[in-house]
């Protein structure tokens, strides 16, 4: 039986990006993805927009940029919804329309089952709990993230701003993704220490049949070791040099509907879960600009931010 999208796509348009009667929406496409964007781009013109859609072939990797001629019509739409099989959302396609003041949500590699669970959500909560955390974040100059398959790591944050992601963005400028759930925050570079374990799973490679080991020294991981999901990642990490080794995000989940089903763009909304991520940061705060955004779910965590624990082994304490 085919899965009804009707209702996640209403709340996506009319909660969650507040579209208006009259608006320019533009929907950016790829095959994989179509079923969800039709869906969106239904509710979008329901809900009186000018609507267009723009179906592009598949990136290669997260984080690489579209055709000019989309990234000109992002910036020309005044809300669009990046519903493609790589991600978007760290480009200079998207910061540039950003800045132009379109409100865009991005969904990459979204599936129907993604989008009826985690997406059909009450954002209200989603978006209080978030508020609290990136707060936490942005006050704090120090991290340090263990878990009981063996992480250990310190990293500094200092002068970064977290980025909020409420799954509300209604006001210019403001972008996230859907289904959303999480504040993340990019560290100094070349200050993270110490040792990841992804045991949830990993962008770019999906569910995992070993841990991945990641060795990270001044920033970088030197070392990635653990199964065929370590060897298909450090694969990926070789072909985008060296600035894809950077540590560049900590992120935290706080969507209570996401689960860990190997599908990153749910996974790293997880409430209880912590994400870390190699490669780009440019466009939430850091220096690193790569074709390559690569996100580590660690299960049960715990979290200092200068000494105070905000999680234990998977519980939120704030």
């Amino acid at each position: 039986m085919p899965i009804d999208l009707t209702r996640p796509a209403r709340t996506a348009v009319r909660q969650c990006l507040g579209i208006s009667p009259g608006e320019t929406v533009l929907v950016v496409t790829d095959p994989p993805c179509a079923e969800v964007a039709e869906a969106l781009w239904q509710a979008a013109r329901e809900a009186g927009a000018e609507t267009l859609m723009l179906r592009l072939a598949p990136r290669r990797v997260h984080g690489e940029e579209p055709p000019a001629l989309v990234a000109e019509a992002m910036s020309q739409a005044e809300a669009s919804f990046l519903v493609t099989s790589c991600s978007l959302t760290h480009t200079s396609a998207r910061r540039r329309a950003s800045a132009a003041g379109a409100r865009l949500a991005t969904m990459p590699n979204i599936t129907p089952d993604i989008f009826t669970r985690a997406l059909d959500a009450d954002y209200g909560p989603i978006r209080d709990l978030t508020l609290r955390v990136g707060e936490i974040l942005e006050r704090s100059s120090e991290a340090r993230v263990t878990s009981p398959a063996g992480t250990d790591l310190t990293l500094n944050l200092a002068g970064r701003a977290a980025v909020l992601d409420t799954g509300i963005y209604t006001e210019p400028g403001s972008f996230g993704n859907l289904p959303a759930g999480e504040a993340y925050i990019a560290p100094v570079e070349g200050t993270a220490e110490g040792l990841v374990v992804v045991d949830g799973s990993m962008a770019g490679v999906g569910s995992l049949d070993a841990p991945i080991r990641i060795e990270v020294r001044a920033g970088r991981a030197r070392s990635v070791y653990g199964g065929r999901g370590a060897r298909e990642l450090d694969a990926i990490l070789a072909q985008q040099g060296d600035d894809a080794r950077n540590l560049g995000e900590l992120g935290i989940g706080t969507n209570g509907k996401a689960r860990i089903i190997g599908h990153i763009l749910e996974d790293e909304k997880v409430l209880g879960t912590v994400h870390v991520a190699l490669g780009a940061n440019a466009s939430f705060g850091g220096m690193v600009q790569v074709a390559c955004h690569l996100d580590g779910i660690l299960k049960a965590p715990s979290l200092w931010v200068d000494g105070r624990q905000i999680m234990r082994d998977g519980d939120l304490l704030v």
